[in-house]
């Protein structure tokens, strides 16, 4: 069997929140200004309650609200595909399977979250969302899922990312999104920015750091963040719900699971609900792969830092490389972020997450193996979790191990991408450690 496609009525109802189970706990956010832990009522100003909820909830299953699944069957349940072309051009007697979240009008896993974010904002009277974009693939989900409430939708888009990926520029358009390159000269923080480095390449805790200031200058408008925070794990985890009914469809449950990471979110969706079997014993590893050019987890440091560069965010407590990092214009624009989610950092602590640094130039060859074997083109962010697969499986090439991982989003819309690395114009990147270790240096003074 080539794929395994859910009916409808399989699809999860409730998602899975796996913050009751993470052994070590979470520690709670702090105000920067205070450094006291921060409850809801100062975020509220920028995010509706029922996400703050869903944030700071201990509730194991939270139920999907019927509005949202009504939007989520567009593309919904998504397929598990056996990779068996890859399989046999790598010579591997490992089973490969993938999670196709390309499959999603906008071509990644970001609607997972950016529906329920705007139905409930809709729900608490708000008109208009601000939020960032890296890669665009986030932006390009949430202008989809205001356009389905009836929302504005204004996305600050990371300069790099916003010259290299038009087409997802074109997109948030076509949905009603306005867009901006980020940083811009529509708020006081991009254009201190832009005094500073007029030639920026600009960062996503730039771009979090202008639509949170938007967000806070209009009483008609909120923010919403398309990764990192609980409630966006907890909204990706259908992924991985869906995946462990396909796997049992498959007769089948996975040695390794793997994902690229970023801030975190697809990685963590479609890990959460097999942490639990680990838990109680399982034998199952998981694997996140991060660019060695933006090495949060493997390069960072486990600690409170701002999710923005102005700091204007709560104080996470996660693997980080400094709120004021700028990473290189790799072409991976989704995994340019200096900080990894709360509950994977945590995973990562407690010894259940393992974290690889893979350079560009192999994450493409890998992208490109796969579109010549499976016939779909990944996204840059995408062939850091195929090379992942690969590497695994190319381990020991006769062992009969099963491997899923997450094909978090098509590379259609990146084709410039592929003109480089084809035409010769990619080179890896590691960040220089003593760049990092200046970053870590200005770290927010905490206990």
């Amino acid at each position: 069997m080539k794929k395994i496609v859910l009916r409808e009525d399989q699809m999860p109802t409730s998602w899975y929140n796996v913050v009751p189970d993470i052994p070590g706990g979470l520690q709670p956010p702090l105000d920067p200004e205070t450094l006291q832990p921060m409850g809801p009522e100062k975020l509220a100003a920028v995010f509706p309650m029922a996400l703050l909820e869903q944030e700071m909830s201990q509730e194991r299953f939270i139920e999907i609200p019927q509005e949202v699944m009504e939007v989520y069957k567009i593309w919904r349940p998504s397929p598990l595909v056996r990779a068996n072309k890859l399989e046999e051009a790598l010579g591997t007697k490992a089973k490969i399977f993938f999670k196709n979240e390309g499959v999603s009008p906008v071509g990644s896993h970001k609607p997972n979250s950016a529906v329920p974010q705007a139905y409930y904002n809709k729900r608490e009277g708000v008109k208009r969302l601000t939020t960032e974009t890296g890669a665009g693939q986030w932006g390009s989900a949430l202008a989809l899922a205001t356009s389905k409430f009836g929302l504005e939708c204004k996305v600050y888009m990371v300069r790099v990312s916003y010259d290299q990926k038009p087409y997802r520029k074109f997109i948030m358009q076509a949905y009603g999104g306005e867009v901006v390159a980020s940083p811009s000269m529509d708020t006081k923080t991009g254009r201190e920015i832009l005094a500073r480095d007029p030639n920026t390449p600009g960062a996503l805790g730039m771009a979090i750091s202008e639509a949170l200031e938007d967000a806070s200058s209009r009483d008609d408008t909120n923010y919403a963040l398309g990764s990192v925070l609980n409630h966006v794990v907890l909204h990706q985890s259908i992924i991985g719900l869906e995946a462990k009914k396909q796997m049992e469809i498959a007769g089948e449950y996975p040695d390794v699971v793997i994902g690229c990471c970023g801030g975190g979110s697809n990685f963590a969706g479609l890990i959460a609900p097999f942490v639990p079997d680990y838990l109680d014993g399982k034998k199952i590893e998981f694997i996140g792969y991060e660019p060695a050019s933006c090495p949060s987890m493997t390069g960072g440091k486990l600690a409170y830092d701002c999710g923005d560069v102005a700091m204007m965010t709560p104080l996470l407590y996660m693997y980080t490389l400094g709120h004021d990092f700028v990473p290189p214009g790799i072409h991976a624009g989704g995994l340019r972020y200096h900080g990894m989610a709360p509950i994977i950092s945590a995973l990562v602590r407690d010894g259940i997450v393992t974290p690889k640094a893979v350079h560009q130039m192999e994450c493409f060859e890998a992208g490109i193996l796969f579109a010549r074997t499976e016939g779909i083109i990944p996204a840059p962010e995408t062939t850091h979790a195929i090379r992942g697969a690969i590497i695994e499986a190319m381990k020991d090439p006769n062992e009969p191990k099963t491997i899923l991982f997450n094909f978090s989003g098509t590379g259609l819309i990146d084709m410039p991408s592929y003109d480089n690395y084809l035409s010769g114009k990619l080179s890896d990147y590691a960040y220089p450690q003593e760049q990092i270790d200046a970053a870590l240096a200005r770290l927010p003074k905490v206990g």
